[in-house]
């Protein structure tokens, strides 16, 4: 019984990539492409390796300490990818309206030294 609800697990975990998958290729700027790609992956790869801990109780603590890795770089590398984007959004396509990021460099200085008073 607990191999049948595992690999249900992994299945549906594997259905999230494969939304992944087609969200990279639907969504129509950088900056919403890495969103698919972020929040899918990040929940498709915890319950693919949650769904093969079940299956396998003998490897469920190091698969606990892999989705703990994953749920703590995936924003952060998120995060850096989108910042490196948003010096090329003309060249990407993306429409971002207001542009928050954009005014606070600017308010910040050339070397993110805040010259405002």
């Amino acid at each position: 019984m607990t191999e049948i609800v595992g690999a249900f697990v992994s299945l549906v975990g594997a259905l999230f990539f494969l939304l992944s998958a087609i969200g990279l290729l639907r969504m129509p700027d950088a900056f919403n492409r890495m969103q698919a790609g972020t929040k899918a992956t990040t929940l498709g790869s915890i319950l693919f390796l949650v769904g093969v801990g079940i299956m396998r109780p003998e490897y469920l603590g190091r698969l606990l300490l892999l989705v703990a890795f994953i749920v703590l770089t995936n924003p952060v590398s998120s995060n850096a990818l989108a910042r490196a984007a948003h010096g090329y959004r003309e060249r990407l396509g993306a429409r971002l309206e207001p542009d928050a990021l954009a005014e606070s460099d600017a308010a910040e200085g050339p070397r993110g030294e805040d010259h405002g008073d």
